[in-house]
C-alpha cells in the first residue's frame, strides 16, 4: 500500500507493507499528471515501512525512471535505513539526471527536497 501527498512541485510517497505493481501504477499515474506541469518535480520516497516489493515493480521502476523519464525529476529523496535499498538508490544515479540522496531521517529528507 502507498500513500501519496502532492504539493506544487513535490510528490511525497510512503510505502507501507509490500510495494505491488498496483501501488507503482498509482504512483506512476500521479507522477505523469505532475509532469504535465512546466518544470521538473521532486520526489520523496519514504520506504521505512516497506516490507518488500514484487519483481514486476522493480522492472517497472527501471522502465519508468531510466528509460522514459530519466531527465524529468530534479531531486529524489529516499528515506530508509535498509542497506540494500540505499545501494539501489545510489545505483539509480547512473541512469538518471536527478539528484538522488538517501536519508534515515524523514524531516531531513523533506527539508532537502523542498529547498
Amino acid at each position: 500500500m502507498i500513500t501519496i501527498e502532492q504539493t506544487k512541485d513535490l510528490l511525497n510517497i510512503a510505502v507501507l507493507g509490500e510495494f505491488t505493481i498496483a501501488d507503482f501504477k498509482q504512483f506512476e499515474e500521479n507522477a505523469l499528471y505532475k509532469l504535465k506541469s512546466p518544470g521538473e518535480i521532486d520526489l520523496i520516497f519514504d520506504l521505512r515501512g516497506m516490507l518488500g516489493y514484487t519483481a514486476d515493480v522493480a522492472w517497472e521502476e527501471i522502465k519508468f525512471f531510466s528509460r522514459q523519464h530519466n531527465h524529468d525529476f530534479n531531486k529524489i529523496a529516499v528515506v530508509t535505513s535498509d542497506q540494500w535499498l540505499t545501494w539501489q538508490a545510489w545505483l539509480s544515479r547512473i541512469f538518471m539526471d536527478a539528484d538522488i540522496r538517501v536519508f534515515q531521517d524523514y524531516a531531513e529528507a523533506n527539508a532537502w527536497a523542498q529547498s
